[in-house]
C-alpha cells in the first residue's frame, strides 16, 4: 500500500522534503498531472481538509471525483474495502480518505493505488501536522529547541497525537494543557498560565462539547475563563510567539472572537499552507516517492 498514512512511518528527512517541496509550490512551482484522476472519500464531515485536498488536486490539473457517502452503496452494507477497491477498479490514480475508525487503512493493505489519509479516528492526521510544521518553519526557520504547548481535548485529538510524535522527533519540546480529564500522558502537562510565559507556539484544539461535556464537568463559560485565549492572555505570550489552531474554531470557547485574527494568530495562514502541503503530498504520491 502506497501513499501517506502516518507521519510516524516517515523519516525526518522525508518530512523535511515534503515541507520544502510545499514551499516551492507556494513560491510558484508549477507541476501538471492532467492525465490523472483522484477521488476524495470522506466518511466524516470536513471543510478545510476536504476542500483543501480538492483545491490542491485542481491546482495540479487532476480530475477530481468527490464521493458522496450518503448516496453510495454504504447504505446497502458495502464495506470500506469494497468501496475503495471499486474506485481502484474504475481507474483512479489515488484516493484521499477520512474515516472515523482508528487505523482504517489496515483493512486496505492490498490496495495498489496511493492512499492519502485525511484523518482517522483519534489517531492520525498527517497532512494537518505537516501544514502546522510548515507554518512553524516559515516563522522560525528551524524546529530544534522550539517549545510548543497544545491546549484542549488531547485524548480525543488526532491532531494532538500526530503533532506530539513528530514534533518530539524534530527536537521540539512539547507540552499539553487544558482540562486534566483529557490529559492522556502523551506529553508533559503544564498549567496554561505557565505555558503562556514559556512557549514559542501555542496550539489550540477545538473543544468537542457535543461529545465530551460530561467528562469535563465544565460549562462553555468556565472553559473559556480557564483555558480560553483572550487578549489579556495574548499579552502574556513571548513577543515572537505565535498562535495556531487546526479549526474549525469555536469562537468564545477556546479562543475569543477578537483573537482569531490577531497579530499572533496564524490560523488562516495554516489553511493557506494546507493547500501547498497537500499539493506536495499528492505530487510525491503520484510520482511514487511516497
Amino acid at each position: 500500500m502506497k501513499g501517506l498514512l502516518r507521519l510516524a512511518d516517515l523519516s525526518i528527512e522525508q518530512i523535511q522534503d515534503i515541507i520544502h517541496y510545499a514551499i516551492e509550490f507556494k513560491q510558484g512551482l508549477s507541476v501538471s498531472y492532467e492525465n490523472k484522476k483522484m477521488a476524495t472519500l470522506f466518511f466524516e464531515n470536513s471543510t478545510r481538509t476536504h476542500y483543501s485536498f480538492i483545491t490542491a488536486m485542481m491546482n495540479l490539473g487532476i480530475k477530481v471525483i468527490d464521493f458522496n457517502s450518503s448516496i453510495s452503496s454504504l447504505s446497502k452494507g458495502e464495506s470500506l474495502y469494497d468501496t475503495v477497491k471499486t474506485f481502484e477498479a474504475l481507474g483512479m490514480d489515488g484516493v484521499v480518505i477520512r474515516h472515523p475508525k482508528d487505523n482504517y487503512f489496515k483493512e486496505l493493505e492490498t490496495i495498489q493505488m496511493p492512499i492519502l489519509n485525511g484523518g482517522d479516528g483519534a489517531s492520525n492526521h498527517p497532512t494537518q501536522s505537516l501544514l502546522d510544521l510548515m507554518t512553524i518553519y516559515e516563522e522560525f526557520h528551524t524546529f530544534k529547541g522550539l517549545k510548543c504547548c497544545i491546549v484542549g481535548d488531547i485524548s480525543h485529538s488526532r491532531v494532538a497525537h500526530t503533532n506530539i510524535e513528530v514534533m518530539q522527533r524534530l527536537g521540539m519540546e512539547v507540552y499539553i494543557s487544558g482540562p486534566k480529564e483529557f490529559d492522556d500522558g502523551a506529553a508533559p502537562y503544564i498549567p496554561l498560565d505557565e505555558a503562556l510565559d514559556k512557549v514559542d507556539i501555542l496550539m489550540l484544539l477545538r473543544v468537542q462539547f457535543e461529545r465530551h461535556k460530561e467528562e469535563m464537568h465544565l460549562s462553555i463559560e468556565d472553559y473559556h475563563r480557564k483555558f480560553g485565549i483572550t487578549r489579556e492572555k495574548i499579552k502574556r505570550m513571548k513577543p515572537h510567539a505565535i498562535l495556531l489552531h487546526p479549526a474549525p474554531v469555536n469562537r468564545g470557547v477556546e479562543i475569543a472572537d477578537d483573537v482569531v485574527e490577531c497579530e499572533k494568530s496564524r490560523i488562516y495562514k495554516q489553511m493557506t499552507n494546507g493547500v501547498y502541503i497537500r499539493m506536495a503530498v499528492i505530487s510525491m504520491a503520484l510520482d511514487g516517492i511516497l
